[in-house]
C-alpha cells in the first residue's frame, strides 16, 4: 500500500540565485514535499515510530535550504529529495518542488519551480 504525507509551502528566507545580487540581497522561497510511503500501520496503531515523521523533515528542509547558498532552485530540490531518501528508509519516493517567488527575468511571473522526482530505487 502507498501513502502521501504532503508538507506545503514550508516557506524560507534563503540567499540562492545565479546573479550576486540574488545572493546578496536574498529572497523568499517555497518547497513541496511529497513523500510516498506506507503508514497503514502507523495509522491503525496512532504510533509515530512507525511512520515518517514531517516535523524531522521540516527541519531537514530548512538545514538543506540554509546549509549554503545555491546558485539554482533545481540543485536545492536535488539535494532535499537526496537527503530524505538517504535519511528515511520508509520512503518509498519522493517529489520535491521549490519555488522561487523573486525572480529577475525581466517580466510580470509569480513564481519559478523546480521538481525532482527520486525513489528508493534510485
Amino acid at each position: 500500500m502507498v501513502n502521501i504525507i504532503r508538507i506545503k509551502n514550508a516557506s524560507f528566507y534563503a540567499y540562492h540565485g545565479a546573479l550576486s545580487e540574488e545572493q546578496n540581497i536574498g529572497g523568499i522561497f517555497e518547497a513541496d514535499v511529497d513523500i510516498y510511503t506506507d503508514f497503514s500501520e502507523a495509522a491503525i496503531k496512532d504510533d509515530l515510530k512507525l511512520t515518517v515523521n514531517y516535523h524531522s523533515v521540516y527541519q531537514l528542509i530548512m538545514k538543506v535550504a540554509n546549509e549554503k547558498k545555491y546558485h539554482l532552485i533545481e540543485s536545492i530540490a536535488y539535494k532535499i529529495a537526496d537527503e530524505i531518501i538517504k535519511n528515511y528508509n520508509r520512503v518509498q519516493k519522493v517529489c520535491v518542488r521549490v519555488r522561487k517567488n523573486t525572480v529577475p527575468v525581466g517580466g510580470v511571473i509569480d513564481c519559478v519551480e523546480a521538481e525532482v522526482i527520486r525513489s528508493n530505487e534510485d
